[in-house]
């Protein structure tokens, strides 16, 4: 059955999801929780756990919304019997009101000592999307006839290959990626002179460290900054104090676009759940009740030594 939807409201919606992303040329999903989760963009993220590790993660952006953007995330990374080296995959869904995207990356990492405590890791990743967008399952009002609408934007495979590096120790980390070197478009054959600008290339620097300010109390302020051609740069600014190395709380900042609160558990340093919620700027916060993000992450240390102290990154 489809999706009826009137033309004011359907094109309304449209106009104004394509607006917010174009923006800022976010084609890529982004994560509030993106310093506990860079695997997504960072490739050399992979093996920073040093176990057997899985990741899920569900955002629910502009909640209340119909149409607005869902992305669902399987990440999960292990060490080799080489300890240098680190493999990873990345399941993402993003949808956008009819436009889907359904990406598969495999991770490939390498660690370089640099001292004693901190490790260099560079990593490559590789994969396909599947993009779909059938523009004929938007209903128009009744005699409305627009040819733009009777195409089908569909690519059932997209390659695409990036490259990153990380740099850690237990108290910070930098890293720098290009998750997707490849500027891919979608050509319609069935209108004319209609393309979309599936996947745009992104520049991603992130940074961390953590302070101690007493026995049970650390501090750590993040940043990640998003750059691509054409659009302006983005910073997410975020604070998380640990508290008896159990409970994550902070807030964060995306420049022109959301503020929000974070929250995490820790359960034995091997399970994690985390929530996150952000709270538009932008004239987009009179038409959503905010957005929603849930992680929970687990760790299988039986393959590893069992850390006296959870990781922080």
């Amino acid at each position: 059955m489809k999706f009826k939807l009137n033309i004011t409201k359907g094109l309304g919606i449209l106009v104004l999801v394509i607006a917010a992303n174009a923006s800022f040329a976010q084609q890529d999903p982004m994560y509030t929780q993106y310093m506990f989760n860079s695997q997504t963009i960072n490739p050399a993220y992979t093996g920073t756990w040093e176990s057997l590790s899985f990741m899920v993660l569900a955002r629910q952006q502009w909640a209340g919304w119909d149409g607005a953007p869902q992305t669902y995330t399987f990440s999960m990374q292990a060490p080799m019997r080489n300890e240098k080296v680190a493999l990873g995959l990345n399941v993402i869904s993003d949808n956008v009101f009819k436009e889907k995207r359904f990406g598969l990356y495999a991770d490939y990492s390498y660690r370089v000592k640099v001292t004693e405590a901190t490790n260099l890791r560079m990593g490559i990743k590789g994969g396909f999307t599947n993009y779909s967008n059938n523009l004929q399952e938007y209903q128009l009002s009744p005699g409305v006839n627009d040819p733009m609408f009777e195409g089908d934007l569909t690519r059932k495979f997209i390659p695409n290959f990036g490259a990153g590096l990380f740099l850690y120790n237990p108290k910070y980390y930098v890293g720098l990626s290009v998750p997707k070197m490849l500027h891919n478009e979608i050509d319609d054959d069935n209108t004319s002179n209609f393309s979309v600008q599936a996947e745009l290339r992104h520049y991603f620097l992130e940074a961390g460290v953590v302070f101690d300010l007493g026995e049970d109390l650390k501090f750590k302020p993040t940043f990640l900054t998003k750059a691509t051609l054409g659009a302006p740069v983005q910073f997410d600014l975020s604070a998380n104090f640990l508290l008896k190395e159990k409970l994550w709380l902070g807030g964060m900042y995306r420049t022109q676009d959301a503020f929000g609160f974070i929250a995490q558990w820790i359960f034995g340093n091997s399970l994690r759940v985390g929530y996150a919620i952000d709270f538009s700027t932008t004239n987009l916060r009179n038409y959503n009740d905010g957005t929603h993000e849930i992680m929970v992450s687990y760790e299988l240390n039986t393959l590893k030594e069992l850390v006296t102290s959870p990781r922080y990154f």
